[in-house]
């Protein structure tokens, strides 16, 4: 019986020394009443692994992401199929030409962006500093749209919609739709593009699709007006294929 002594039930007990049996613990007891001797045991059952403070302070806590409302507001812009580029100007005035995956030049171009951005250089300096991100398409990239030439089309349509405030040389992808995010709005604004043709280049009837960006979220997706559901590294023959 736990603090009483088991022969004469006297809780008036003197403990002492502690030994270990498998998984019990055992307390050596005398009992001052009539002193008979013995040991206490018990078993021990795993509850939990606390770490000190010391131990704490090493494993760097992260707490759980803030979860963004779905519904606020998004702006749908036309998806405009070229590629990537990037002008980017540091904070000393360093003129640097990306593409989607790394750093350009004339000489080791993508579809000759960085031997434009050059010639345009002082025009493009006046985006300021930062990391201005873009569609560089038109003749000779993916859809061409028709074009002869070439174009670069900001991405910022905040910052950029401003003929006044962009730089001469560039242009800006087409704003379809601000307002709140509904998917019903979303569908409606592919179908509408899909039916009256791209905004980039009107009267051209092969756009690929909508960029959805979520404000609050700062996140984007996009939805394309053929094989949406289909993986990108699909080939061209492959999509056809799944259309019979």
């Amino acid at each position: 019986m736990q603090g009483k002594c088991p022969q004469c039930k006297s809780e008036d007990i003197y403990y002492g020394e502690r030994e270990s049996q498998g998984e019990r613990i055992g307390y050596r007891f005398e009992c001052k009443n009539c002193k008979a001797e013995g040991i206490e045991w018990y078993n021990l059952d795993y509850t939990e692994s606390i770490l000190n403070e010391k131990e704490l302070e090493q494993v760097e806590f992260k707490s759980f992401p803030k979860i963004s409302r779905i519904s606020r507001e998004c702006v749908i812009t036309e998806k405009i199929d070229g590629t990537n580029a990037l002008i980017c100007i540091t904070e000393d005035g360093q003129f640097l030409v990306g593409s989607s995956t790394r750093w350009i030049t004339p000489e080791k171009d993508n579809h000759g962006f960085a031997r434009w951005a050059y010639e345009n250089k002082e025009e493009l300096m006046k985006l300021g500093h930062g990391f201005h991100y873009g569609e560089w398409w038109g003749s000779g990239i993916q859809r061409n749209y028709g074009l002869k030439e070439k174009r670069f089309s900001l991405f910022n349509t905040a910052r950029w919609s401003d003929n006044e405030v962009r730089p001469k040389c560039c242009h800006v992808v087409p704003v379809l739709y601000t307002g709140m995010f509904e998917t019903i709005v979303i569908d409606a604004t592919l179908y509408q593009l899909k039916i009256t043709g791209s905004k980039v280049v009107p009267g051209f009837m092969k756009p690929e699709g909508i960029v959805i960006y979520l404000t609050q979220a700062r996140f984007m997706f996009k939805k394309t007006i053929e094989g949406d559901e289909k993986p990108k590294a699909l080939s061209k023959e492959e999509l056809l294929k799944t259309k019979d």
